[in-house]
């Protein structure tokens, strides 16, 4: 039986204890050669792109630069979803390796224990590094001529727990007997092909299965084989694609059809909820929805490559609309 891939030498290429031991200006050397590869870590003005830039550090020693086209002051993280930044670049560095290294999600409460912060403080950052990840996702489009598709959604949320007295109790699966709050995520994920890297995996959010049939259309190449399972939503999926249907009641595969894929993502997200957040509220499951797409997707990459994805995912993000003054409230969740 060969060895699962996390066991493996090879997955492990970073860990959290380096990044500990570097001091402040190596930590700031490692992020500006991820920034700007293009000049080997050497700034670059975020507002003109001029490459001629003098240093001007602050009185603390962080590092700051003065463009001298536009004359205008500028450190590492400015344009970046670091930017405005509190902590020590180090401390950023860290966070992102904890993110990485928890294969099944990291509760904001158990972060900030790790960084020694406030609950408010991880909880925002640990919603950037997700938001950062949503980047890949962006416009992707899935499948095309001689690719499978797998298309499931999964029911997340809105739980309501039983009376204590059997009287009392009423059956949960009627609409009347429901909290309103539970919602549907829908996963889009293609198979890999073999000798090639993984597919690619698309999620989104909606109130019912029935709702997904416009962003399947627009995610999924019409040339694709679609694989379902016998939920009356899919139905519509015939008139556009060449789709095969198991039914889960009978079998769980069949070599015409299987979405075993889609549930193992199902599975990652399932695990996520209960064994780390407990509870996702539903105005942010779809970053966690993410985040568990990227993190399947990414589940054969060495985790020095997967924390070094993110920190270039991060410096060609902006700041964060959603959680700049979050805390705050100037702005809307979102």
């Amino acid at each position: 039986m060969p060895q699962h891939f996390l066991l493996t030498a090879a997955a492990r290429t970073i860990s959290l204890k380096q990044v500990l031991r570097m001091e402040e200006a190596d930590a700031w050397t490692m992020f500006c050669a991820i920034h700007w590869p293009e000049t080997r870590g050497a700034p670059v003005c975020p507002r003109c792109d001029c490459p001629t830039c003098w240093a001007c550090p602050r009185p603390n020693g962080a590092p700051r630069f003065r463009c001298t086209a536009c004359r205008r002051d500028f450190t590492p993280t400015s344009g970046t979803l670091f930017a405005f930044h509190k902590l020590q670049i180090r401390d950023y560095l860290a966070a992102v390796v904890i993110f990485c290294d928890e294969v099944k999600g990291k509760a904001a409460l158990a972060l900030s224990r790790d960084l020694g912060v406030q609950y408010k403080t991880a909880f925002v950052l640990a919603h950037k590094l997700r938001e950062a990840m949503a980047l890949e996702v962006g416009e992707l489009r899935l499948g095309g001529a001689g690719r499978h598709v797998e298309i499931d959604g999964c029911h997340v949320g809105g739980h309501v727990r039983p009376g204590n007295r059997k009287a009392d109790r009423r059956d949960r699966r009627l609409a009347e007997n429901r909290s309103g709050k539970r919602r549907v995520v829908v996963v889009i994920r293609e198979r890999a092909l073999s000798g090639t890297s993984l597919g690619g995996t698309v999620p989104a959010v909606f109130d019912s299965e029935d709702a997904a049939a416009s962003f399947i259309k627009a995610r999924v190449d019409r040339a694709s084989t679609v694989h379902a399972d016998e939920s009356s939503a899919w139905n519509a999926l015939h008139a556009r694609f060449d789709t095969r249907r198991i039914n889960h009641s009978v079998e769980y595969a069949t070599d015409e059809a299987c979405t075993n894929q889609a549930e193992a993502y199902f599975a990652r997200l399932r695990r996520g909820e209960m064994g780390h957040h407990h509870r996702i509220s539903g105005v942010y499951l779809v970053r966690y929805a993410r985040e568990a797409s990227w993190k399947e997707d990414h589940r054969r990459d060495s985790n020095g490559l997967q924390v070094r994805t993110v920190l270039v995912l991060v410096t060609r993000t902006g700041p964060s609309v959603d959680f700049c003054g979050y805390w705050q409230r100037s702005r809307p969740a979102a």
